[in-house]
């Protein structure tokens, strides 16, 4: 019987710390979306590295629980990793500085990535089937909400985006369905 997994609730500077790195992103996104059992060789295809950097990231992540060595599939000459959780939530303690720090960093690199996502899809969405041009989508209406609607249009949000994660949908996805990147954000403004 599969282990249950849930989301990590990150409160820790350190964890933040450890996590603030593209690659690292990268590797805790695939691991916990998938549910991928992968070696650093494997891994480092998908991040863009060589495998001895990417099995120094994985170790750095082990450090702060965010990833573990699974079982060996044979004669354990191969360290597979995977993720403990199925994603990531920071909760850092905005009252201590160094928190504060930590999550800035973690938060500038997260952003970042997608960013980079964005301006990467929209450079080369020519190319694309027009269906994907058409699905795809960049929005930014202005809202004029109360904290408590605001709170109430996240946890919509969020009921309807769960239903489509890509961990979740592995194995029984409708054809044609490919992962999809997400990067959502409200934020009050003056």
């Amino acid at each position: 019987m599969a282990e249950e997994r849930t989301a990590a609730h990150v409160t820790e500077p350190r964890v933040m710390r450890a996590m603030a790195h593209p690659a690292r992103i990268a590797i805790i996104e695939h691991l916990g979306s998938t549910g991928d059992v992968v070696t650093a060789t494997q891994c480092a295809e998908l991040v863009g590295l060589s495998p001895s950097a990417t099995s120094y990231h994985l170790r750095e992540l082990a450090k702060v629980g965010l990833v573990e060595q699974a079982p060996s599939r044979g004669d354990g000459r191969e360290r597979l990793w995977r993720s403990t959780y199925t994603g990531v939530n920071v909760d850092g303690d905005v009252g201590e500085p160094e928190a504060r720090a930590a999550e800035q960093a973690l938060i500038d690199v997260w952003l970042a990535v997608g960013d980079a996502r964005r301006q990467q899809w929209f450079a080369t969405s020519h190319d694309e089937p027009e269906v994907w041009q058409a699905a795809a989508s960049l929005m930014m209406p202005m809202l004029l909400v109360t904290a408590e609607e605001l709170t109430e249009l996240n946890t919509k949000v969020k009921e309807l985006v769960d239903r489509y994660r890509r961990r979740d949908r592995i194995g029984n996805a409708p054809a044609g369905a490919r992962p999809v990147a997400l990067q959502y954000s409200v934020v009050p403004i003056d």
